[in-house]
């Protein structure tokens, strides 16, 4: 399937760049995306994302600007916020941090001071390298402590994390992660923060979608903030949001500004108001438990074929796969997977013996092909071309990834891919 000529405007002008976004919107097409950070956004959120509102300066908060002229982007704002506290149940929401990692920086800036020990789960069992991991700033400027999960279960062992924070006594606590195939007990975290004196910071960003849609528990009354990217399940923009309690809500906002950015990306701002809006519709709920419906089904198929998965299934939208067993190193089948059409990230697994950057393990995911309509029923063929896929890898077979890739873009042009242009 060859998508129609769009951007008509942007091809006059710069035809080389259009090339490239075309380009970029047939491949989107014609592929199985798996990576599970990744989703689709509705053309409304798209054209929200390109919208006047990128010519405004607007530092500041909603009522309180340095720039004149904000009648129109306080209410955007202010909308944004609104259906953030509506759609989570929180009592102060803050739409303005850039990404993700930012949004995580700002409450550190709001809680802790450099040199202070905070804790999080450790990036090679699932967490993030925001959560303190060395090479991160978080790690350079703070002292972080970091948990895992149980070599035998894959799952976290919370007597384990309790001793770490009673030893330790972190600022702050970060649960949550990139590579988390099992459901967030918020409750046991709260628990422990309390315990230890710490500052519970939720980072919902993968699972924001689920929770939105009522397919996993939400931290809310559990945890004193709640931070999250605005794409991936929750199928909005690029950006964040932080969300809490209304005592944290002064340090919240001045960590964001003037701490750390100057004026919100407005265009954004609005593109996420949409996203919210959209998640308010009942429609989305079915979305959402179908994503762990697909996840589900998509585990049990590839455990009948004989993969090694961490924790031994999903409870959410993710599956973390150890190739070890099928001797292909999770690089070499990532790589392979994509000339078949089939788009993964290869990832460590917990206790790798590999290296980051080689690890042995693939991360997968179905927030993408359930925005596309794919169901329960087509996760044995997925998990089919999967096995054919890492097979062909570990054989150098470049004809059987070249037969694979032909049937993913015979399916994908049956379920064309929302915010993509069609026939």
């Amino acid at each position: 399937m060859t998508l129609p000529l769009s951007h008509p405007a942007l091809s006059a002008t710069d035809p080389e760049l259009a090339a490239l976004v075309g380009a970029e919107e047939q491949l989107q097409a014609d592929t199985l995306r798996l990576i599970p950070s990744e989703n689709y956004v509705s053309q409304a959120v798209l054209e929200a994302s390109g919208t006047v509102l990128q010519n405004k300066y607007s530092e500041g908060y909603a009522g309180r600007r340095y720039y004149e002229g904000q009648q129109n982007i306080d209410q955007v704002e202010r909308l944004a916020a609104d259906r953030a506290k509506a759609l989570f149940g929180v009592d102060h929401a803050n739409v303005q941090p850039y990404s993700g990692s930012p949004a995580n920086l700002a409450v550190y800036l709001a809680f802790a001071e450099p040199g202070d020990t905070v804790m999080g789960m450790a990036l090679p069992m699932g967490g993030h390298l925001t959560h303190g991991w060395g090479v991160s700033a978080t790690g350079k400027w703070f002292r972080g402590v970091q948990y895992g999960v149980r070599h035998d279960t894959g799952l976290i062992d919370f007597d384990e994390v309790r001793d770490l924070a009673l030893k330790e006594r972190p600022k702050l606590i970060f649960c949550g992660g990139t590579a988390l195939p099992r459901t967030i007990d918020f409750a046991a975290f709260a628990e422990i923060a309390r315990e230890s004196g710490a500052v519970l910071v939720a980072d919902v960003a993968h699972i924001a979608g689920l929770i939105a849609g009522g397919a996993h528990p939400s931290p809310v009354p559990h945890a004193d903030v709640i931070s999250t990217t605005t794409h991936k399940t929750l199928r909005g923009p690029r950006g964040a949001m932080l969300m809490s309690r209304e005592e944290h809500a002064k340090a919240i906002d001045k960590a964001v500004f003037p701490g750390l950015q100057g004026g919100p990306h407005n265009q954004t701002t609005a593109a996420i108001a949409v996203a919210l809006h959209e998640a308010a519709q009942p429609s989305f709920r079915d979305y959402a438990h179908a994503v762990v419906a697909n996840a589900r089904a998509l585990a049990d198929a590839l455990l009948a074929r004989g993969f090694e998965l961490v924790s031994g299934g999903t409870d959410n939208h993710l599956i973390l796969m150890d190739l070890t067993p099928k001797d292909v190193p999770g690089k070499v089948a990532a790589k392979a997977l994509d000339r078949a059409g089939i788009v993964v990230n290869y990832n460590t697994v917990p206790y790798d013996p590999r290296k980051p950057f080689d690890p042995s393990g693939v991360r997968i995911g179905t927030p993408s092909l359930t925005s596309r309509g794919l169901t329960a029923a087509h996760m044995p063929t997925v998990a089919e071309w999967i096995d054919r896929g890492v097979t062909a890898a570990r054989t150098g077979d470049e004809d059987a990834l070249a037969a694979i890739r032909a049937e993913v873009a015979d399916l994908m042009a049956a379920f064309p891919a929302p915010g993509l242009p069609t026939d």
